[in-house]
């Protein structure tokens, strides 16, 4: 993604903190699976290339999403940290077009493929 010293800092909690990040934030009062917040947009961009941002998940809400799909919790969890760090990166599926929103689909599934391919989990899909 053209920068590999980059750095950003993840953190895991649950339904209740993240509503309250997303409340306090984002003026939107409900749990949500995954927040970015990064450091190369608005006041004070740039003052550190090297760092993207933050990336908040819900472990809970990634639980719940995983079981409603019947995927591993392993895989919603490395995908919503991959869709996070996305987001930090520029991309964009909410704000802007369409044709954005399917650029960054595309971009989630070639890297989460990839991911999968070389961290194989020990998951029977059968």
């Amino acid at each position: 993604m053209g920068c590999p010293e980059a750095e950003l800092s993840i953190l895991i909690i649950d339904n209740a903190a993240i509503q309250e990040i997303n409340r306090d934030y984002l003026q939107r009062d409900h749990a949500t699976n995954v927040i970015s917040f990064a450091m190369q947009e608005g006041e004070g961009a740039g003052l550190n290339p090297s760092i993207l941002g933050d990336v908040v998940i819900s472990a809970e809400r990634a639980a719940e999403d995983a079981r409603d799909a019947g995927i591993p919790f392993e895989h919603e969890l490395w995908f919503l940290l991959l869709h996070g760090i996305l987001h930090l990166l520029g991309y964009d599926h909410e704000r802007g077009m369409e044709q954005e929103a399917t650029l960054m689909e595309a971009k989630e599934r070639e890297i989460f493929d990839l991911l999968t391919q070389e961290f194989p989990l020990s998951v029977d899909f059968t």
